[in-house]
């Protein structure tokens, strides 16, 4: 079932300071941080303190936020996506199918990550980016419990 839609941010290497900056300027509430060097075990030394995925809240509305993989081109006007968050991998599954139809761009592949069993990245026929995430209770405990 889709639990949300929730506005993702994507910052140019800065997402920490990006963070700060809305928890002073907006009074954000941060409730999780991850940077790449937890997520990747060969994290490049000038990647380590990049976002891999940050959650904070704004009057009860939860935002996320990372820092643009620098494989993939920054480009300002195209760094706030919509993020899907449903409770199950099939419909992530059935979302990503959906949304994938005469797609400009397949980002990343519905599949199995550290943090979800179903995580997806594309931009829709329209020029829009959609992240599907599938947030299943428990999913993750033992990678977040070693790391």
């Amino acid at each position: 079932m889709l639990k949300a839609m929730e506005v993702y941010l994507v910052t140019n290497g800065n997402g920490l300071e990006a963070i700060e900056f809305y928890k002073n300027a907006l009074g954000a509430t941060v409730e999780q941080v991850n940077l790449f060097k937890d997520f990747l075990p060969d994290c490049p030394a000038e990647l380590e303190n990049y976002v891999m995925n940050a959650q904070f809240r704004l009057n009860g509305q939860r935002f996320m936020l990372s820092d643009n993989n620098p494989e993939m081109p920054y480009t300002v006007g195209d760094n706030i996506t919509v993020a899907l968050i449903t409770d199950d991998a099939e419909t992530a599954q059935e979302l990503y199918s959906k949304l994938s139809v005469d797609a400009t761009a397949i980002n990343m592949e519905l599949q199995a990550v550290p943090w979800s069993p179903a995580y997806g990245n594309i931009t829709d026929k329209f020029g829009i980016s959609w992240q599907i995430n599938a947030e299943v209770e428990g999913y993750g405990q033992e990678y977040y419990a070693e790391n």
